[in-house]
């Protein structure tokens, strides 16, 4: 069984800071060595790195806590304790931080990229080097670490694409990754065959397309009905949303009407992407004259059809796609 997870809670922990050390001289012909007490070491940070080879957050799941390592303390001879291990929580490319309590946005990881330092370790105690004065040449004093800190956090992600396929169950969207990209998504020919999220790469010259195809949606999806409208969020971050309408279908003549009032139920910034709308199995009977009826029914959107067994409309429908990525990265 595939594993996918696009929520996780998990907490994170810093380090605390090493103690410092009250420590003296106590050496062969220095009968009154002076203090010699070492600062205590500085706690680990937490640190997340987003992963390109990640694509969920199953890892997440497995492993809830991540704390780094306390500092060490302080010893004598002016001995300083060593530094806490940081500790480091790898992300997929599109997750998102969130407060677990309150929803607030920490980061949004398909804007920024990089290391995100989160939370700082505490900073070490000092010794009783540090407080030796004119008045005072043997300190017993000497300051403990500073805590860490802990947060409780939501980790959503939103997969990262250029263009999202959306449909009804069975409208072919798998079968045009598979001929498109070098995805091998499940394909068969019963409703409900993709049941998570599924990424492939189409590669047009030298530019390459990330296509993401995502669980088909029924009608009532906006309302919880079926598996598609928990991933919608995963087209969120699209350039372009392409239709997908089985021409096989009586009822295809309506069918992108009720996905277009889904995606508006459950975002408006999805309605409002750039898209096309693609007549499928062309080759199937009676699809060529559906096919006119769609273009007829919708002179304002741009209509392809496309056979996936025939080939039929793939080379229009690949250079179109690489179109529509390139005018969004232009605006």
């Amino acid at each position: 069984m595939e594993k996918f997870a696009d929520e996780a809670f998990i907490e994170v922990s810093s380090g605390n800071g090493g103690n410092g050390c009250v420590a003296f001289r106590r050496e062969k012909f220095v009968p009154k060595g002076g203090p010699a007490g070492g600062d205590g070491g500085k706690g680990g940070d937490v640190i997340f790195r987003v992963r390109r080879n990640l694509r969920t957050l199953v890892h997440l799941r497995n492993k809830q806590s991540f704390k780094a390592e306390n500092g060490r303390d302080g010893e004598g001879r002016s001995r300083y304790g060593r530094n806490g291990e940081d500790a480091i929580v790898f992300l997929p490319p599109g997750s998102i931080l969130k407060d677990a309590a309150t929803g607030e946005l920490i980061r949004d990881f398909g804007k920024e990229s990089g290391d995100f330092l989160f939370l700082r370790g505490g900073n070490g105690g000092w010794g009783n080097v540090h407080f030796k004065s004119s008045t005072n040449q043997a300190p017993r004093k000497a300051l403990p670490g500073k805590a860490g800190e802990k947060r409780r956090l939501l980790v959503e992600l939103q997969v990262m694409a250029d263009i999202g396929l959306v449909g009804f169950p069975n409208a072919g969207k798998s079968s045009l990754l598979d001929r498109f990209t070098n995805a091998r998504p499940k394909i068969a020919p019963y409703p409900f065959t993709t049941k998570i999220p599924s990424l492939g790469v189409l590669t047009i010259g030298d530019r390459d397309i990330i296509i993401a195809d995502i669980p088909g949606l029924i009608e009532g999806a906006s309302e919880g009905l079926g598996l598609g409208i928990r991933f919608l969020k995963h087209i969120s971050r699209t350039a372009a949303l392409a239709f997908l309408v089985d021409l096989g279908e009586e009822n295809c003549l309506e069918a992108f009407d009720v996905l277009c009032r889904e995606l508006e139920a459950f975002s408006p910034e999805l309605i409002r992407k750039k898209r096309v709308l693609i007549g499928s199995k062309l080759d199937l009977e009676g699809a060529p004259e559906r096919f006119e009826a769609l273009k007829k029914k919708y002179p304002e959107e741009k209509v392809l059809g496309i056979s996936v067994f025939s080939g039929q409309g793939l080379e229009e429908l690949a250079e179109l796609f690489g179109r529509l990525v390139q005018e969004e990265e232009e605006t």
